[in-house]
């Protein structure tokens, strides 16, 4: 595949991969009314099996290797532009091979199921009026045809342009136009395309908070920072900066400066962000910063209709748009002339894919930029080791920030211990967070409190017989909603009634054991009974647009306390925020996960950031019962570095990522027993036909052994390449006989352990 993707020519024969579970590109004829539109990378649909279906092109060849009778041609090629560049098709081709997918899945990935399945850019008809009509004309046309009278009289009064669809409903029902009015070139009917553009409303003008009026002077670290981005673009070859900015010390002004660059020199730009949540505020700023440039900017996330969605991508891959913001599935975008690729809050465990292709967002974005020979700009407060490593051994450029802009101090953080707290009784707010709470109300002044977990209770217990509520699908306990009194799964979302008294013993002294997102809300809003509180998680979010809605009424003073999980922890900036409390801080410290106190270092340093960063100091309070954790007391200090060395240190002693890489190979099925044979099965494979430079740990039940009445085994493979493993692994695997009913799944660079 890979020697023909550069072929743009014309030509008769294509290398067609279509997505229908083939799994390998067919030879195609190439009509001649098709020849010169049909290139690498169009979608084109085809034939296969007697039915017809979508593919697309990913070469060519010369010459046949079977009858030509027995070519089938190309039936039509909707789009006269590609859907893929050739660099994206180079990128299908690595993906395939670095995480052990197929082409297919990584094709659908790449391109959106709105442009796969051919769908057409939405269509507005028009009515208007060419010839005026006299008063006799138009008593005439009244006699003749009343609703044709009606309708020219109607558009006259709209300005001598309406919408058909206007027209029908004025006239009380469907519409036809007359033929002999058309032809006599009284009133036309013409239909236009209807662009449906993201983020286009009226909740867009609280978004659009920076205004690029205001001129934006860099400071020095800034101008140093931005300048090494400028002169890296100005080579025109691929170089990956990392750029290491504490909380509110402006990486986004650094981000504008890049993208201005490369709009002034005519090139594109991606711009990743790791919530969808976070695309608003971003590309608010963007169009009102880069408006004068004539630059268009369009939205890029699996939230957007199915006509938001396509056009964005069409004006992408037509040119139209230059810059796209989105969450990880964006990387894929069709930007034309891509210079430069941003990955904001780069260290987010929300660029892994974890379905197939279980891609790394970040890292592929390297690739990508690499492609093209593009700049990447990789920023966090809390840079990932990977990334930190890798400015030691792959050439990464470090930038860093250390100062907050305008000289803003860092919040003081307040560290107190639950286990004292908690022998004053249970309380979701220690007493200090509730008087600190009550100052800013007073001074109102606005307060952000964060836990990572929903719901009221975590989890129901039953202290006379030791009943816990648990899922009957997973290994895990059912959380308590008290809205509606359910019990419900996070997993799998098994809901059920929530019981008065154990459904075991019957007891009546059943207890709800720790705090979710709804009993800190109700906690709040007791201690500040005159305040606003507004919980914003994701069951609070029922409707489209309510996250933007609550977010506009935050910036604009009408919550003072908002509640949520770690869609409020980064890149959000509310100026007159001056508080922010974490409750169970140390909750991610416990998880069966070799990454945990770096989650819990980058969860406690981004949520903090939130505070402080307009006028006013901030500060924080941080509820947990492992106090002298080192994260927490790294996170105190706001000592980065020492926290690094530390963590490194620990990796290298065992030799954990980054110093290796690490691939998880996950056996599940619905029996048990049948799962762990064949897991077993398959690590005594392994140890007939070992892989140089593999080390294997397991196998073992994974931590979560049940998630969707599936039963799950793992093992681990530490490598030092792998690139040179997975074909390796992926033969080794053709060769073991598993059963149907037994799925395995190998995940490279996994992020989630459980």
């Amino acid at each position: 595949m890979d020697s023909a993707v550069c072929k743009t020519a014309p030509f008769r024969y294509a290398l067609v991969m279509p997505f229908s579970g083939i799994g390998r590109a067919l030879t195609y004829g190439v009509p001649a009314e098709l020849q010169g539109v049909v290139q690498v990378g169009s979608l084109v649909e085809i034939t296969i099996r007697g039915r017809s279906a979508f593919g697309v092109v990913t070469g060519s060849v010369e010459t046949l290797d079977f009858p030509k009778n027995r070519l089938l041609p190309i039936k039509a090629c909707p789009y006269a532009v590609p859907m893929a560049s050739p660099e994206l098709l180079k990128m299908m081709a690595w993906m395939q091979r670095y995480y052990a997918a197929s082409y297919e899945s990584v094709l659908e990935t790449m391109i959106p199921g709105v442009v796969r399945k051919g769908m057409k850019a939405k269509e507005e008809r028009w009515i208007a009026v060419l010839k005026s009509l006299d008063d006799d004309a138009l008593a005439k046309l009244k006699k003749r045809a009343p609703k044709q009278a009606a309708c020219y009289a109607f558009v006259v009064a709209q300005g001598g342009r309406a919408l058909k669809r206007d027209v029908a409903e004025a006239l009380g029902g469907s519409f036809q136009l007359s033929k002999t009015l058309v032809k006599e070139g009284v009133i036309s009917e013409t239909a236009e395309v209807k662009e449906r553009i993201s983020y286009n409303d009226a909740i867009a003008e609280s978004e659009q908070h920076t205004a690029h009026s205001k001129p934006v002077v860099l400071n020095e670290e800034q101008q140093a920072a931005a300048d090494a981005v400028g002169k890296s673009l100005e080579t025109g070859v691929y170089q990956t900066h990392l750029l290491h900015g504490v909380t509110g010390s402006g990486k986004t002004e650094v981000y504008f400066d890049a993208i201005e660059r490369v709009l002034k020199s005519g090139g594109g730009a991606i711009f990743l962000v790791p919530e969808v949540v976070l695309t608003p505020q971003t590309v608010g700023r963007l169009r009102s910063r880069l408006e004068r440039f004539g630059s268009k900017t369009v939205v890029w996330h699996s939230h957007l209709s199915n006509g938001e969605r396509f056009d964005a991508w069409m004006s992408l891959a037509k040119g139209e748009a230059q810059i796209v913001v989105g969450a990880r599935s964006a990387i894929f975008a069709p930007v034309k002339n891509l210079r430069l690729v941003i990955v904001d809050e780069e260290h987010e465990p929300a660029y892994k894919q974890e379905e197939s292709p279980r891609y790394q967002a970040r890292d592929v974005a390297v690739y990508r930029a690499m492609l093209n020979k593009a700049v990447c700009v990789l920023g966090s407060a809390t840079p990932s080791l990977e990334s930190l490593y890798n400015t030691r051994i792959k050439g990464y450029q470090l930038n860093r920030l250390t100062q907050r802009i305008d000289d803003r101090k860092l919040p003081t953080f307040h560290v107190i211990d639950m286990k004292y707290e908690r022998t004053k009784g249970f309380a979701p707010l220690s007493q200090v967070l509730v008087d600190k709470l009550f100052d800013r109300f007073e001074k109102k002044e606005q307060s952000i409190l964060f836990l990572n977990r929903r719901g009221f209770s975590s989890s129901l217990l039953c202290p006379d017989c030791g009943y816990i509520a648990n899922c009957q699908h997973c290994s895990r306990t059912l959380t308590y909603h008290r809205t509606d009194h359910k019990l419900r799964c996070h997993l799998c979302a098994y809901e059920e009634k929530a019981p008065k008294r154990c459904p075991k013993c019957r007891s009546a002294t059943v207890q709800w054991r720790g705090s979710g997102t709804q009993r800190v809300e109700e906690a709040a809003q007791k201690a500040l009974p005159g305040a606003k509180v507004v919980r914003i998680d994701a069951d609070a979010l029922s409707k489209r647009h309510r996250f933007r809605e609550i977010l506009a009424d935050f910036r604009c003073g009408k919550i003072d306390v908002l509640v949520g999980t770690q869609m409020i922890a980064k890149g959000l900036d509310f100026p007159n925020v001056t508080l922010v409390g974490m409750i169970d801080a140390d909750l991610s410290l416990h998880m069966p996960d070799f990454r945990a106190a770096e989650r819990t270092f980058q969860l406690l340093v981004q949520v903090a950031g939130r505070a402080g960063r307009g006028d006013q100091a901030g500060e924080v309070v941080v509820q947990s019962f492992s106090p002298s954790s080192d994260p927490i007391q790294f996170a105190r200090q706001a000592d980065f570095d020492g926290f690094l060395d530390a963590e490194l240190a620990q990796r290298k002693e065992f030799h954990y990522p980054p110093f290796r890489h690490l691939i998880r190979h996950v056996f599940r099925g619905h029996n048990a027993e049948k799962v762990a044979f064949f897991c077993e099965g398959w690590a005594k494979l392994l140890e007939k036909n070992p892989i140089k430079g593999v080390e294997i740990r397991g196998p073992a039940p994974a931590p979560l052994e049940k998630v969707k009445d599936f039963y799950r085994y793992h093992l681990w493979y530490f490598v030092e390449n792998v690139s040179a493993t997975i074909p390796l692994l992926v033969a080794l695997r053709e060769q073991f006989k598993s059963d149907k009913e037994v799925i395995d799944v190998i995940d490279v660079d996994p992020m989630d352990l459980s």
